[in-house]
């Protein structure tokens, strides 16, 4: 089996670099050798340099919840092998047991038990360290709790709003964890996650999701449109969790870890701003859903984040000339 935790590591650093963080600065500081986790699947990364990473990722991005926005952003495919196994499960509550029975490949920092009784089940996280107050266990801890909450949207295509999300301590940011985990962080005696019980009995959409992948690959590798620096790692990150909608400004800036304001401004001096980002990324992906003729009209039209199919078949057929519908025809 290959080695989940260097995959984990590269994902963390990929993500760190799309904050502006260079690669090299934080595996030096961290005492990871980058050359060396990049080319050898061997390389084993020790519960110390993960400490550092987490410790120099969470200040070169001034980010306290690194973590957190880090876990909003993941996908089973960062998890590798780990991913492809919970991917092939037939429904979601057979994931969500495989992700329980994987969590050692990835840290040992806790074990993660799944319950049900009445009308939720519930995730436990239980710590199995005796500094639970430390800093990397904290942002291990929220990364995964988030983690599972967004990729239950990858697995259902579809936002789920957790029942309950319980932490033993008092959360500095509420309202951003509110936000990140779509509902209000009760403080309790545990780190648990509860979620509708209906859930864990539906079926898996991994057909659509891997269509959708294919085809955000061909799209990514056919838009030509340049930006900025800025301009192409929001266009990335749009791509890569196109699946799950097209999100505000106000959610994309978060997830960045700058104000509204802000990120507009930094857009501004590239020449471009966040609707123009998004609507190239939308044409893009409408017009290959459309081309490959697996989804109706209405099903892509939520897909790209509209309510009404009249508002997408305006914006198409500004994009275009034409309307989706006769766009598919043709």
């Amino acid at each position: 089996m290959e080695n989940s935790r260097r995959h984990f590591v590269l994902n963390l650093i990929a993500y760190a670099a799309l904050r502006d963080i260079p690669a090299t600065q934080l595996c030096r500081l961290s005492g990871i050798e980058l050359a060396a986790l990049k080319a050898d699947t061997g390389y084993a990364v020790s519960n110390q340099q993960l400490d550092a990473l987490w410790q120099q990722a969470s200040q070169l991005s001034e980010d306290p919840l690194f973590g957190l926005h880090f876990g909003e952003s993941l996908q089973l495919s960062a998890l590798g092998i780990v991913g492809e196994i919970i991917r092939t499960s037939d429904t979601v509550g057979m994931a969500v047991e495989k992700a329980s029975s994987l969590a050692y490949l990835l840290t040992d920092l806790f074990r993660i038990v799944v319950e049900s009784s009445g009308t939720v089940f519930t995730i436990r996280f239980l710590p199995q360290t005796e500094r639970p107050e430390a800093f990397s266990f904290r942002q291990t801890l929220e990364l995964f709790m988030v983690f599972v909450v967004h990729e239950m949207d990858g697995l259902l295509l579809r936002k789920i709003k957790p029942v309950a999300v319980r932490l033993p301590y008092r959360v500095g940011n509420a309202e951003e964890y509110a936000r990140v985990f779509r509902c209000t962080v009760e403080k309790s005696a545990e780190y648990a996650l509860a979620f509708d019980r209906e859930y864990q009995q539906e079926p898996l959409l991994t057909a659509n999701y891997d269509m959708q992948q294919a085809l955000l690959r061909r799209v990514n590798e056919s838009t030509t449109v340049t930006t900025g620096a800025l301009g192409e790692k929001i266009r990335h990150y749009l791509l890569t969790n196109a699946y799950l909608g097209i999100p505000s400004l106000n959610e994309i800036a978060a997830n960045f870890n700058v104000s509204p304001r802000t990120l507009q401004r930094k857009l501004k001096e590239e020449g471009i701003s966040y609707q123009d980002v998004a609507d190239e990324v939308r044409k893009s992906l409408a017009i290959h859903y459309l081309e490959e003729g697996g989804y109706p009209v209405k099903e892509i039209s939520y897909m790209l984040g509209y309510n009404e199919l009249s508002a997408f078949t305006r914006a198409f057929k500004r994009w275009t000339g034409r309307t989706p519908v006769s766009f598919q025809k043709e």
